[in-house]
């Protein structure tokens, strides 16, 4: 009887996820009006609009959501989600996480001490390195939501490092981690990581 029950649970379970889970067919035809902005792909040519291509489902996800209900405040994202249902998300989120992101190219100058950073952090004023959340190779872990940065924009994660370090973004949790680690960097550190990062593959 136990069984009986416990692969009931387990079977409602799985349906529940399949039902949230997303749709990438559908999502690329929703994702159509994010193309003028993020590239059809997920991939933006526009080096102050992030790369989409290849985030993490949950990383997508949680930032629209964030976006749509205002806890991320986006000015060039206003009013773009508000016509998406959850569901519409979902795909979209799975549409461009199967997407390859495209990697660009570090300044020469800036890798070593891009580097440093990223890999090692400055432990001595107590900042962790990026790879323990972002991976040495910059994909991050999408299971636990932590976005993909190699490749990225390097003018794009230098604002939103800016940003978290000026108290202007807040939605990296109760945590603060990010808000945390940003503090922690000079304007040449966000430099020579966002370089670092954007040739990062």
């Amino acid at each position: 009887m136990n069984k009986i029950i416990v692969s009931l649970l387990l079977a409602l379970g799985l349906a529940g996820a399949v039902q949230a889970a997303g749709d990438p067919a559908a999502g690329q035809a929703k994702a159509v009006v994010c193309g003028a902005c993020h590239g059809a792909d997920g991939n933006s040519q526009l080096a102050n609009f992030p790369k989409l291509a290849g985030q993490g489902e949950r990383y997508l996800l949680k930032q629209m959501h964030d976006i749509k209900s205002g806890a991320r405040p986006v000015v060039e994202m206003t009013g773009m989600l508000e016509p998406l249902s959850d569901q519409d998300m979902a795909d979209v989120a799975a549409y461009f996480a199967g997407q390859k992101m495209s990697v660009g190219a570090a300044e020469a100058a800036l890798v070593e001490r891009g580097q440093d950073l990223f890999r090692g952090g400055k432990l001595a004023e107590g900042m962790p390195a990026c790879t323990g959340c972002h991976s040495p190779d910059g994909s991050g872990i999408a299971t636990a939501g932590y976005p993909h940065l190699g490749g990225q924009h390097a003018d794009y994660v230098a604002k939103q490092l800016t940003a978290f370090r000026e108290g202007e973004r807040s939605n990296d949790g109760d945590s603060m981690i990010m808000r945390d680690i940003a503090a922690k960097l000079s304007n040449k550190d966000i430099d020579a990581i966002s370089n670092y990062v954007q040739g990062l593959h």
